[in-house]
């Protein structure tokens, strides 16, 4: 059903009965929505329905990226490039290239994982509908938020707001788009 509103938002007191709403919700079929709370709430993701991060994926492939750039950087311009033969020593002398090596590897792990979370996260997030929900200033204080999208397939108004309301939330809300 489509609408012009972003969604419904209840707000809750304390995080067990939005754990148990999102919960309930998810089980009921409701697929896109959202949770907003003061701090980080175990099992929330899953009550969500979020999959696993792709971040530890893309800090591994960036750290062996960076790392294997790092050595082959510094073999390149120590054998190919510029050799220099210091009292017959091999060109090829490894043990000189892990420190470099490390910190690169570290660096490009660390600098992909930052851009990684940010993109993934769809960040700097300077607008977001839910901004104009009443109340929901205090979702960075003392209150909890669960938001069932319009979009979702199974949304429609008036069945939504029956099923937001069997949790006796504080507040529910209509969030324009």
């Amino acid at each position: 059903m489509k609408t012009d509103i972003h969604g419904l938002m209840a707000e809750f007191v304390n995080v067990n009965e939005l754990l148990a709403a999102a919960k309930a919700a998810r089980d009921h079929g409701y697929r896109r929505m959202d949770a907003y709370t003061p701090f980080p709430v175990e099992d929330l993701a899953e009550h969500l329905g979020r999959k696993k991060s792709r971040v530890p994926l893309i800090v591994l492939i960036a750290a062996i990226c960076g790392g294997t750039g790092g050595y082959f950087m510094q073999w390149y311009a120590a054998v190919i490039d510029y050799p220099l033969n210091v009292a017959g020593r091999p060109l090829h002398t490894w043990p000189a290239f892990i420190p470099i090596t490390f910190e690169l590897t570290i660096l490009s792990g660390a600098l992909a994982g930052l851009l990684g979370m940010l993109l993934l996260n769809r960040l700097p997030q300077l607008y977001h509908p839910v901004f104009n929900a009443p109340g929901f200033a205090r979702a960075s204080t003392d209150k909890f938020f669960l938001c069932i999208e319009s979009s979702d397939p199974k949304f429609d108004l008036v069945a939504t707001r029956k099923f937001l309301e069997t949790f006796r939330p504080v507040l529910i809300s209509e969030v324009p788009a």
